[in-house]
Parts: structure tokens; C-alpha cells; sequence
């Protein structure tokens, strides 16, 4: 606990000669090597305590201030050593300053009453009518939103969940804002009730009311010139700035939110990217991204989402007002100018294109096309498996998590083929072969809901769903094999065999959390129950099923792979292994070939129209070299799907042989 002092006689003389006043100077405490060099032309007012102004911040084009306060007004402040406080317009009432804390040019800094700074706050996501209220707080995570948005049809657990996050709302609450150590405000306007972490730097903010920054020295939050800001809170990492406008918001772990972006009742978590457009309503998981100014989501649930411009949805039919909400699962994406009414569910890791009214749900038709003509919605089931831009965006995921926040709030799962993706694509085969037995093989198109499917893409939906399932089966078993090392084809048996307590049954995406529906539905059953009381717990357990995700996903896949090809891992033979393992090679050899002729597209002749503008064909090709980079073969990406056809061959190569020496 730091140690404070009256001012002596003297530095109350030397305070009041410098221009300085107080309503009490017995109320004014100072740190024990306090200097009154450094304060100016200040004014206090109730309870004001002043550390050592010692040392000197380096400003932008070499200029230097000194720690201290000058032309202020602090009514019941605590400020810490070494700050800089300097041209406040109004006042700063009821905050502790932490160190080395740096403010200038604002025109009022206030804590009014008793608050809580935006924790507490309900979010009407998706239904802008209410319904699916989020209560936002410090440490939500998506999948804890996620829950409270679409769970309400166990009334007790959201009961639960609404007190566990009021305990926590309640602790915070104070009558006295914090803003911490190594923070920066400058030429903001109006601040009310806002909880400001370490490091923040905040400049030229119009108005924050009702909030909290929660910044940290590993994860600095900027916030920047006509922001403005009225109950949400922000999480570490995140970059809001350049007049976006939020209202009511949450947004989590290192999002970037900019260029006038404006967002109502929405939720935006880790690594989320918002600029230009509007939000209302929306649930952006984990990676949703928009980008343009012609753009509006609203009343959806996304993750993994990239908008294209003139990205469009309705949330009412003009008849009962804004009560329908759609989801587009994890990785589905929407082109230029789409349009979708809802409600609707598009299956994961799908495109859409054009306009589409008549509600489809192809939730059971991942990774597929929606295509619009004339009015129709064109399913092409699966086409994106093959996709050079689905394989991009699997590896830039990961590598574009801007989180240096150790205490990530958000348990991502970035693969593309899980049992989440794969069970969908079982149901779609048997949705598809059903379809071709009714209608027949030779009909030219068919039915599924209101849209239709051609006889070649049901085909090719069929053998890309195969391919993608071969795939991520043999994926899962050598898995296994290669974490077991067995001595002998017996040990192998047993290694083969699932220990783990989940996996079997429906899998579900908690917006970035893959995980069995039977782990999640106890985690609600002991939430309800009320084993599971206060976040911290539920926190616990999300990290608990994200960390032994590879142990469910072979539970599920062992009897998937038993359903699937008939084969009982548990008595299986080395032909039966072989054979899987062989089947897996040829799946993966074969995508990677689809993708890399869909990557030569990106080189062809009529890509290059309009490069070398006044030459040749042989301008044209060297303007594109020089300017799109090296030409089809020299390509990373395309070397990088060569480079994976020769590592995973080898794989299977060197799992065939250990398969070889086991007897």
C-alpha cells in the first residue's frame, strides 16, 4: 500500500504562488517525495491524492514534457507517479490514475453515481425485437454468447447464466473509475463512466460513455480520432479508430474496427475486422470480416465470414416487423452484391452468390456453391473442397491471430474437416443418393427444399464429399497410429481403441469451439444444475473441451469409420488398415490436384486481360509477372500444394511400413 502525506505549510504557500487552489488542502495527500515543481495553475476539490512527478515523456517529433499537473481540475482523483496531466477543459472527477499515465487536451473525465462500465449491458443480437439477449462483460467469450443468443429454450440455464454473469457484473461496480498504468488520452472530448486498462492510448475520441477498454501491457487497445462509443466494452488487443460509431457492443480479443464503421447491438469477437459498413444485430464469430462501405450485416450469425461488397440481408418480410434472424456457419462467405432474406442457414465453408429469397437451409451441404438464376437458388454441393481460396483461407486463419493477450478469451479450432464438417457431409451424401433415387440418375436437376441441384453437380457433390471423408478419416487414424508406436499389430488393436469420455453422436460449433453435442450438453446440465456456478468455472470448462478436442475426434471417428466402411477397428486386419491408409493417399493426392488446376486459373490468359495495356501477349505476360509476382510454377501457394502431395505421400509410406514390421 503506497504511502501518502498532508502538504506542509510551505507547499501549500508554494501550490497557491503557482496558481494552484484547493476547496480543503487537508483533503489533498501527496507521496512521501513529492515535489510541488511540477504542478501548475490546478485545482482540487474532494479527496485528492498526488504521487512523485519525477520523470519525462518523449513526444513525437523529439518534444519532451515533464511528469506533473498543469491547467487542470481533479475533483476526488488518485494520481499515480510520474503522470502528465495537462489542459483539461472541464474537470476529471472520481478516477484513480495509475503510473506513468499521460492526458492532455481533454475536455471531461468522469465516473457519475454508482456504474459498472458497460458490464451488464443487454445485447438484442440477432432479433433485433429482444429474445436473445447477451449480457456483455469483461470476459465474455463467444461461446459463452453463443449459448445465452441460442439456448433459449432451457430457460433455466439462461436464468443461471444471466446470475452467474450479474455476480460478476456486481463486483465491478464502483462509484470510482480506473484508468491505468502507461495510458495515454489526448484531445479526446466527452468520457463518462469508463474503465480504462494499462497501455490504452486513446486519441481524439468524440464521446465514450458507459464502458470498458481493457487493455493490457502485453495487448494494447487504441482507440482513435471521432470514435464514438456508448455502452460496450472492448477487449485487449483491438484497434477501434478513424469515426466508427458503436452502441451497445461488444467486441473482443484484437479486433480492428475502422473507417466510419458503425455498429448497433452486436457482438464482434477474436480477430474480427469491421470497417466502412454497418452492423445491426449481428453475431460475428471469431475471423468475421467486412470490409466495405456498401455493406450491411444485419440480424446474422457469422464466424470465419468474408463479406464481399454490397453484402445484403433482410430480417423481416414487411409484414411483423424485424423478428428473423439467419446463421451462416463457420467459413461460409457471400460475393459481391448477395443478397439473402431471411431466415435461412447456410452450411458451413459455402459461397454465396446473387440473390436468394426462399430461406434455404443447406446446413447438411457444407462447402458448397449458391448460385442464383432467374430467381433460383443453384446448389452446388461441395464445389468449395476444391476451392485454391478455401485452402488459402485455412492457412491464413491461424497465422493472422493477432492475440499476444496470453489469457485468450476465445477457444479457436481452425480445421476445416472435423467431425463437426464431416457428419454434415454424411448426411449429405445420403441427402444427395436419396435424391438420385427418387428422381432418377438421368434427370437433368433436382429438388432439395425450394432450391435445385444439376445432375453434374449432385455427381460431383457425391465424389467431393467422398473424397473430403476418405480424407479426414485416414487423417484421424494415422493420427493414432503414429501417437501409439506399437510393438506389435496386438498393441496396435488396443492403441486403436477410443479412451476418451466424449465424441461419440452430433458434433457443434460454440462459434469457434468445435466440440461433441453430449460435452456440451452436460456442461448446460451442471450450469442448470448449478455445479457449474460462476464464470471462472465455465471458463474452465471450455478450455477443458477445447484441450481434448483430438481425443474426441477419435472417439468419433472409430465409429465413424466402422458405420462408413463397415470395418471394426477393434478387430482389424493389416489388410483392412492398408487398404484404409491407401484409400486416404489417393483422397489427398486428388484434392490437392483439384486445387492446384484451380489455382492455374489464377494464371490464365484471360486473367491476364488488361495487363501490358499497349503490348503484346508477351508484354502482357511480363507486365503480370511483374506486377501479380512470379508466374504459375514459381508461385508459393502452388508450390506449397506440391510440397503437400510429396509430405503426405511420404507419410503414408512410412505409416505402410511400420504396418509392415508389426506382426
Amino acid at each position: 500500500m503506497k504511502k501518502y502525506r498532508k502538504l506542509t505549510d510551505e507547499e501549500i504557500k508554494t501550490l497557491e504562488r503557482q496558481m494552484c487552489s484547493s476547496s480543503d488542502w487537508d483533503e489533498v495527500e501527496v507521496a512521501e517525495n513529492f515535489s510541488t515543481d511540477y504542478v501548475r495553475y490546478a485545482r482540487f476539490s474532494g479527496n485528492v491524492r498526488l504521487g512523485a512527478f519525477r520523470k519525462e515523456f518523449a513526444l513525437a517529433g523529439g518534444m519532451r514534457k515533464h511528469s506533473g499537473i498543469y491547467y487542470a481540475t481533479l475533483h476526488n482523483v488518485t494520481v499515480g507517479d510520474d503522470c502528465c496531466i495537462e489542459n483539461v477543459k472541464n474537470y476529471i472527477a472520481n478516477y484513480v490514475i495509475g503510473e506513468g499515465t499521460f492526458i492532455e487536451n481533454v475536455d471531461i473525465i468522469l465516473t457519475d453515481g454508482q456504474s459498472c462500465f458497460g458490464n451488464g449491458v443487454e445485447v438484442c443480437v440477432l432479433n433485433e425485437t429482444g429474445g436473445r439477449e447477451v449480457l456483455i462483460y469483461d470476459r465474455l467469450s463467444a461461446h459463452t454468447a453463443y449459448i445465452m443468443a441460442l439456448y433459449r429454450h432451457r430457460p433455466t440455464l439462461i436464468s443461471n447464466l444471466g446470475k452467474m454473469i450479474g455476480s460478476y457484473v456486481d463486483s465491478v461496480r464502483s462509484s470510482v473509475g480506473t484508468i491505468g498504468a502507461g495510458v495515454v488520452i489526448a484531445d479526446a472530448g466527452y468520457i463518462k463512466n469508463v474503465k480504462i486498462g494499462d497501455c490504452c492510448k486513446i486519441e481524439g475520441a468524440s464521446r465514450l460513455k458507459n464502458g470498458s477498454i481493457n487493455s493490457n501491457q502485453h495487448a494494447p487497445v487504441h482507440i482513435g480520432v471521432g470514435v464514438v462509443g456508448d455502452d460496450f466494452i472492448i477487449s485487449s488487443g483491438s484497434c477501434v479508430e478513424d469515426g466508427v460509431t458503436i452502441s451497445r457492443c461488444f467486441v473482443g480479443q484484437a479486433c480492428r474496427l475502422g473507417h466510419g464503421y458503425s455498429a448497433s447491438d452486436s457482438l464482434f469477437f477474436s480477430n474480427c475486422q469491421g470497417e466502412n459498413g454497418e452492423a445491426c444485430a449481428i453475431f460475428a464469430g471469431p475471423y468475421t470480416v467486412t470490409h466495405h462501405k456498401s455493406t450491411l450485416l444485419i440480424a446474422g450469425m457469422f464466424s470465419f465470414m468474408n463479406a464481399g461488397s454490397g453484402s445484403n440481408q433482410s430480417n423481416h418480410m414487411y409484414k411483423l416487423g424485424p423478428i428473423h434472424q439467419g446463421i451462416m456457419e463457420r467459413g461460409a462467405k457471400t460475393a459481391s452484391d448477395s443478397y439473402i432474406l431471411w431466415p435461412a442457414k447456410v452450411g458451413a465453408f459455402s459461397l454465396v452468390m446473387g440473390r436468394h429469397v426462399n430461406h434455404q437451409d443447406t446446413s447438411d451441404l457444407p462447402f458448397s456453391y449458391l448460385i442464383e438464376q432467374q430467381n433460383t437458388t443453384y446448389i452446388m454441393p461441395g464445389a468449395n473442397l476444391k476451392s485454391v481460396g478455401t485452402i488459402r483461407d485455412a492457412k491464413k486463419w491461424p497465422a493472422r491471430d493477432r492475440r499476444t493477450d496470453p489469457d485468450k478469451t476465445d477457444h479457436i479450432n481452425y480445421n476445416l474437416l472435423s467431425p463437426y464438417t464431416i457428419q454434415k457431409m454424411l448426411n449429405g451424401r445420403k441427402l444427395l443418393l436419396e435424391l438420385q433415387k427418387i428422381s432418377g440418375e438421368t434427370s437433368d436437376s433436382y429438388t432439395v427444399q425450394s432450391g435445385k441441384i444439376k445432375r453434374s453437380s449432385l455427381k460431383n457433390g457425391l465424389k467431393y464429399y467422398g473424397l473430403a471423408i476418405d480424407k479426414f478419416m485416414g487423417n484421424s487414424l494415422i493420427s493414432r497410429i503414429m501417437s501409439a508406436d506399437p510393438s506389435s499389430f496386438a498393441e496396435l488393436r488396443v492403441a486403436l481403441l477410443p479412451t476418451a469420455a466424449y465424441g461419440e453422436g452430433d458434433w457443434v460449433d460454440l462459434a469457434g469451439l468445435i466440440a461433441p453435442k453430449k460435452a456440451v450438453t452436460d456442461l448446460l446440465d451442471a450450469i442448470e444444475k448449478g455445479t457449474v456456478a460462476d464464470v471462472a468455472s465455465l471458463e474452465a470448462r471450455f478450455a477443458e473441451i477445447h484441450s481434448e478436442y483430438y481425443d474426441y475426434e477419435w472417439n468419433w471417428a472409430f465409429q465413424a469409420i466402422e458405420e462408413y466402411y463397415d470395418v471394426n477397428l477393434a478387430e482389424a486386419t493389416h489388410e483392412m488398415l492398408v487398404e484404409m491408409i491407401c484409400r486416404w493417399r489417393n483422397s489427398v493426392v486428388e484434392l490437392d490436384n483439384l486445387i492446384y488446376e484451380d489455382a492455374r486459373k489464377e494464371f490464365s490468359l484471360s486473367v491476364m486481360t488488361s495487363f501490358g495495356a499497349d503490348g503484346d501477349e508477351a508484354q502482357r505476360r511480363k507486365d503480370f509477372e511483374q506486377v501479380r509476382g512470379a508466374l504459375f510454377d514459381a508461385d508459393p501457394f502452388v508450390n506449397s500444394v506440391k510440397e503437400h502431395i510429396r509430405v503426405k505421400t511420404d507419410l503414408a509410406d512410412e505409416v505402410l511400413s511400420r504396418l509392415r514390421m508389426l506382426s
